[in-house]
Parts: structure tokens; C-alpha cells; sequence
């Protein structure tokens, strides 16, 4: 059974192996998302919720409102995903001489992982009509990074530097959006 505090305990003592030792806890820890959903509740709206930060770890769930996207961006650390809920899309983007091209893609379900290196550039959608919810685990503190993070324009691709309340903003955004068109309130 999933438990928030040892789960938070487990990637902590997993910090020295690396990437891939934190990619296991996550793995395991996805595998029971009843247990998850349990422990953390079902969601009532989109957002970014803190579960744990220090210098060297962040853990944050994750609830993405139905059909939302996140423009591209960067971490400047690394990241491991693990879905418990619901779809993410991912399109991986690398830099080119004038700006960003699409690389390739993964779509996570429930259950699923990835892991993403320091310099990985991606952008997320949810394409379904609940929410989907995931954890993410960074290897530093995600709101102050030891390197600055951008962000890029979905339509021209124009890179700027990383905005954390943009973002949270789009989540309540396209939480309202959805319930807008569906009649709630």
C-alpha cells in the first residue's frame, strides 16, 4: 500500500544512486495507483501540488486538467514521471539553428514511468476528458533551479525564461475552460 511519507523517505535515501534508483521507487509506487489515489485523495481540481522539497529532491503531484497541454520546456534537471491516473502525452523537442524541432514522442498511462535527462525539452498534453494525475519526482529543487529553465511559445516556438506562476495560471486556466464547457461550475 502506498504510503506518502515512506514514499518520500524512499527517494530520499535513493538521491545517492541516481536517476535510476529514483526511477524504481516511482515504478513501484505507481504500481499500486489505488493506493496512491488513497493516500492522496482524488483530485478536485488541476495543479501542482508540493509533496516534498530540498535542494537536491523535489516531489510534486501533478493533477492536469482534461485536454490541457504545457508548452515546451526544459528542466535543467533530471525528472522521473509516473502516471497514476489517466494519459500523458509527451513530444520531445530538440534545439536546431533557428530555434526547436519536434524529436519524437511517449504516451504514458497509468502505471508507466519515464525518465528525462537534465537537457531534455518536452511539452505535455492531457488528451482525455478526466484529469490525469502523476508524480514527479526532480533531482533539485524544482521552483529554484541552479540553472535557469525556459519555456517556448506553442505557436512560434520563441524561447523565454521559465515563468512557475504562468504555469500554475494555465492549470487553473484550463481547469476553467473544461468545466466552462461542460456546464460546471
Amino acid at each position: 500500500m502506498f504510503e506518502k511519507d515512506q514514499f518520500i523517505q524512499d527517494c530520499i535515501k535513493a538521491i545517492p544512486d541516481g536517476q535510476k534508483a529514483i526511477r524504481e521507487v516511482v515504478a513501484r509506487a505507481v504500481s499500486d495507483n489505488l493506493g496512491i489515489m488513497s493516500e492522496l485523495g482524488e483530485p478536485v481540481q488541476a495543479g501542482i501540488t508540493p509533496l516534498y522539497r530540498s535542494d537536491d529532491l523535489t516531489i510534486i503531484n501533478f493533477a492536469w486538467a482534461p485536454y490541457m497541454s504545457l508548452m515546451p520546456h526544459n528542466h535543467q534537471m533530471f525528472s522521473v514521471i509516473g502516471l497514476y491516473s489517466g494519459r500523458e502525452d509527451n513530444v520531445f523537442w530538440r534545439r536546431t539553428k533557428s530555434g526547436l524541432e519536434a524529436a519524437g514522442a511517449k504516451s504514458l498511462g497509468s502505471g508507466e514511468v519515464a525518465t528525462l535527462g537534465r537537457d531534455i525539452i518536452h511539452s505535455v498534453l492531457n488528451p482525455i476528458s478526466k484529469m490525469t494525475c502523476a508524480i514527479h519526482v526532480y533531482g533539485e529543487d524544482f521552483f529554484e533551479p541552479d540553472e535557469p529553465r525556459s519555456e517556448w511559445d506553442h505557436e512560434t516556438l520563441i524561447e523565454k525564461p521559465w515563468n512557475i506562476e504562468k504555469v500554475k495560471s494555465l492549470f487553473s486556466e484550463a481547469e476553467a475552460r473544461f468545466n466552462s464547457a461542460h456546464g460546471r461550475s
